[in-house]
């Protein structure tokens, strides 16, 4: 029987990034406050009963902190991936990535192409996504429709401790640049990782089974969407959830299959609606199926501090419950 252990969402990526470094010389860490364990613990030794830093067993040249430049931080990731090396480098939230997109969307993506396959760029990007309790406008973001529309990125999303593990690793193990984006609320979600638990990029998962409508989302949103198809299921309404877990490439046949059975399809994310990546889901569905199909996101609006303000930017089950309702009456 494989054996399962009760990990953090943080210390399942630390473990699957250790794991990874312990197997190859060649994967390292770069990025800032890695040496204390990074802003969220997530480069803490889960093997250590103290939770010492991953610096403590893998050394200051595998586990590297940087100076506070983004832009530098990624371009010397491009330049150790293409010499050889599979290194992640670490963003802390989204939002500061922008500071390295030229480095992120004209270099690492687009040299293996550009030199005809000459080159490969095996990099890991961590950019922490997502709602995250009274940090407001900077801190909250979800911009992972910008990366998937860019080609030569890989963008994955996981929503619970055992898919950060498995979805890690198959990142890791890539030999093009993935967008690693773990949701900022998540860090200290519990979950059963199981040994070796394996997660292939573009397979999505089914949370919920039911027959009367679909509900595709991912990361911290398909929680919350499976937590309203339980709310729907005390009124009567069987919803079937997935969790896309990658962006791109996403599991288009999961979603067409899941859509011509329940001839309804809701696709909700915590990412403004206004151009997310929910969009190319719902019009993927509309032009190969008869589906009836709704988007649900944010509104257009920067996240607020206070709670008041903050909480209109939130996608919760209530929202998403109400979505699907009103899909089945259409």
């Amino acid at each position: 029987m494989t054996q399962a252990r009760t990990l953090t969402y943080a210390q399942a990526a630390a473990l699957a990034l250790a794991e990874a470094m312990q197997a190859n010389e060649r994967v390292l860490a770069l990025g800032e406050d890695l040496g204390r364990g990074g802003v969220f613990g997530q480069y803490r030794d889960p093997d250590d009963p103290n939770g010492q830093p991953l610096v403590k067993r893998f050394g200051p040249e595998r586990i590297m902190d940087t100076p506070i430049s983004e832009a530098a931080i990624v371009g010397a990731g491009v330049g150790m991936a293409l010499a050889g090396l599979r290194p992640v480098v670490e963003l802390r939230v989204v939002d500061f990535a922008l500071c390295a997109i030229d480095e992120v969307v004209n270099q690492a993506a687009k040299n293996r192409f550009m030199f005809g396959g000459q080159g490969r760029v095996p990099l890991v990007m961590r950019m922490p996504i997502g709602l995250w309790s009274a940090s407001a406008a900077q801190h909250s973001q979800s911009l992972e429709a910008w990366f998937a529309h860019i080609p030569g990125l890989t963008v994955a999303a996981p929503a619970t401790p055992a898919d950060n593990y498995g979805l890690l690793h198959a990142a890791l193990a890539s030999g093009d640049p993935v967008v690693y984006m773990e949701h900022k609320e998540l860090w200290s979600r519990q979950g059963e990782v199981p040994a070796g638990h394996a997660v292939p990029l573009g397979k999505a998962a089914r949370l919920h089974e039911g027959q009367d409508l679909l509900i595709v989302a991912w990361s911290r949103q398909a929680l919350v969407a499976q937590e309203a198809a339980q709310q729907l299921a005390q009124q009567g309404i069987h919803a079937e959830v997935l969790d896309l877990r990658t962006l791109w490439p996403w599991d288009q046949g999961a979603v067409l299959e899941a859509a011509a059975r329940t001839g309804r399809v809701l696709v909700t994310h915590e990412a403004v609606q206004v151009a997310g990546f929910g969009a190319e889901v719902a019009a993927t569905v509309a032009e190969h199926t008869g589906a009836k199909v709704a988007r649900l996101g944010a509104p257009r609006i920067p996240v607020g501090y206070a709670p008041a303000l903050e909480d209109e930017s939130r996608v919760g089950a209530e929202k998403v419950a109400a979505a699907a309702r009103a899909l089945l009456r259409r």
